[in-house]
């Protein structure tokens, strides 16, 4: 068969036809609000302006996206580049263009933790949101999920020593570079997992993500609810499942001008009321919204495990995918200009 000059934007028209997601991305965000912020990491690569010419910053910061949205590691996200149209159209590349590699991506990714920039990204598009009439309206929902990474095979004295904050003395350089110390274990419905947490407060009106925090999975989710709530919302009302609620909460949310939802729990010897069991299932129609942010999330990336070591860097992929869930939660909610 004969090859047309034209196949491949043939191709494209086809992708574009079956609801290619990421020509959505495009058309409802301006790159371009990102690339102050991003160009403070060029400035530290660029000592001189011999050897190759870097790739472009905002690029770079568009392959961090498509990789948090689909949970690939750096090898599978070089890979897919090559191997996906879809993927090169969104990110301006063509068959004759440079990919960057798997070290390239890690090396980005690194520069973004160092410089901490990604709450900044995130805060920029937050206002983003707001100057396209997003803004937070409805109250706020808070919750928490746990972020996996491999499990660690230390000793007992050794995770002793670890959660005291200090690093076996006999551990070598290289096998310190492969231990998570900051990571931790947490037990929730005769569950347990080890990692992180990924605590996140978001709009009731269009379930965006306007504030989070990260922590080892063993801190409380009430230990950092102060922070998560959102005082550009332009309605008190805070919805939260049953962990949050005591009297420290309730009281700070008293004393904010906040109005509490806050789901009641029972106890062995106290069972809920009619009363207290009917007010759960009302909030619960409200606070269910977030279930449908973590569900999305793992719907399009699946169960997310983190493959990096160390909390600064587990801080900026949790941060990446909070800020890529935005992005396509704007894509679907944004309406279409065709």
């Amino acid at each position: 068969m004969l090859k047309g000059f034209f196949d491949i934007d043939f191709r494209l028209d086809d992708l574009t036809k079956n609801g290619d997601p990421l020509v959505r991305l495009n058309e409802c965000v301006n790159w371009e609000l990102f690339r102050d912020e991003l160009e403070v990491i060029r400035e530290k690569e660029r000592k001189s302006a011999a050897g190759r010419k870097p790739f472009d910053a905002v690029m770079m910061f568009k392959v961090l996206v498509l990789q948090s949205l689909y949970n690939l590691s750096d090898d599978a996200m070089e890979y897919q580049i090559r191997d996906r149209l879809s993927f090169m159209r969104f990110l301006g590349l063509t068959l004759g263009d440079r990919v960057p590699d798997a070290k390239t991506i890690w090396l980005f990714r690194e520069e973004l933790g160092k410089s901490g920039l990604v709450k900044r990204l995130f805060k920029r598009f937050d206002r983003y949101l707001w100057e396209h009439g997003f803004t937070a309206r409805k109250g706020q929902i808070v919750d928490a999920s746990i972020v996996s990474v491999p499990i660690q095979r230390n000793s007992r004295e050794e995770n002793a020593r670890i959660k005291k904050g200090e690093v076996p003395q006999d551990w070598s350089e290289a096998k310190r570079r492969q231990k998570d110390i900051h990571a931790r274990w947490s037990a929730r419905n005769h569950k347990h997992a080890f990692g992180y947490k990924n605590h996140i407060s978001i709009d009731a009106k269009h379930k965006l993500i306007r504030e989070y925090a990260v922590t080892d999975a063993a801190v409380h989710d009430s230990r950092v609810f102060g922070c998560l709530l959102d005082e550009t919302n332009t309605s008190r009302d805070v919805w939260a499942d049953s962990a949050y609620r005591s009297e420290e909460n309730l009281t700070e949310l008293e004393s904010r001008g906040y109005r509490a939802h806050l789901q009641r729990n029972g106890y062995r010897h106290r069972k809920l009321t009619g009363w207290e069991t009917q007010g759960n299932r009302t909030r619960s129609r409200i606070r269910c919204r977030i279930e449908h942010v973590f569900g999305i999330q793992a719907q399009l990336a699946g169960t997310l495990i983190l493959r990096t070591v160390g909390w600064i860097r587990a801080e900026v992929k949790i941060g990446l995918r909070n800020l890529a869930y935005n992005i396509h939660r704007l894509g679907t909610c944004m309406p279409a200009t065709g």
